[in-house]
């Protein structure tokens, strides 16, 4: 089944694992809604992705002869994801693929985190996809299909040293991709969950800077993935979101589909 004209409303699109998705989409073309915050945070203190991200991926995309929306906007507040979906709606009249990508992620030991840390990456990475999924649920239950893909991680399914507010934040999605799972299958929405090891994109730069280390440095004492890399790239997780929504996985749902280079098997 061809997923040309589908609709991809895509969070944290403007670099790294969203861009890399949105651009793998959109060659199968799909139409794109791209949301990103699109400016600096004060938790976690990296660089995020930026307006001009936005507007270099809107040209890309639409080289690629399908249609881009674009917004700047933060899951963590209601009113900009609903406006959000709601354009998407009026623009494109339905949403088939959601990819709830936007997530943070920062280092710290459990009893050092201050409140706003553990809210921050509590707020980003699990309820920013809630909030987006209860504006854009309604109108797959009303086309009768629909994807949601959550992207967790490897620290969704075991813990991990100094990052147990982020392994939090993942485990919920998890548990948010089961039950969706369950309660969305009459309507013929599937929903999965991912969980990629180490991703080459600008976070691992901002990690690195905030330890005071180098990317590479971060990559070799993070990842001890079986297979010899440091981590993967954008595209690998691009790559199964989109074999995710194909119809090759028509019968796929309340999955964890893991790209973690052997890292669980250690």
């Amino acid at each position: 089944m061809s997923l040309k004209n589908q609709v991809a409303f895509i969070t944290g699109a403007a670099h790294g694992q969203g861009r890399a998705t949105a651009i793998a989409l959109a060659k199968e073309g799909i139409h794109i809604a791209a949301f990103d915050v699109a400016k600096p945070l004060a938790y976690p203190g990296y660089k995020l992705g930026s307006t001009d991200d936005l507007v270099s991926l809107k040209a890309e995309v639409e080289k690629l002869g399908v249609n881009i929306l674009t917004f700047q906007g933060d899951v963590r507040t209601d009113a900009d994801v609903k406006k959000a979906v709601s354009e998407t709606i009026a623009q494109f009249k339905r949403i088939d693929i959601l990819f709830n990508n936007a997530g943070i992620c920062a280092y710290g030991l459990a009893h050092e985190l201050t409140e706003d840390a553990w809210d921050s990456m509590i707020d980003i990475n699990l309820k920013g996809a809630w909030l987006t999924a209860r504006h854009i649920i309604p109108h797959m239950i009303a086309q009768k299909s629909g994807n949601i893909i959550n992207n967790s991680s490897i620290a969704g399914l075991r813990g991990m040293n100094r990052l147990s507010h982020y392994a939090a934040s993942k485990w919920g999605l998890t548990g948010l991709t089961k039950s969706w799972a369950i309660e969305l299958a009459p309507h013929n929405i599937r929903v999965n969950s991912i969980h990629p090891t180490g991703v080459n994109t600008p976070m691992n730069d901002g990690l690195a800077a905030l330890e005071g280390k180098t990317t590479e440095e971060i990559a070799v004492a993070s990842a001890g993935n079986l297979l010899p890399v440091p981590w993967i790239e954008s595209e690998d997780v691009a790559h199964a979101v989109l074999y995710l929504v194909s119809d090759k996985a028509r019968f796929v749902t309340g999955s964890q589909f893991v790209i973690d280079a052997g890292l669980l098997t250690r």
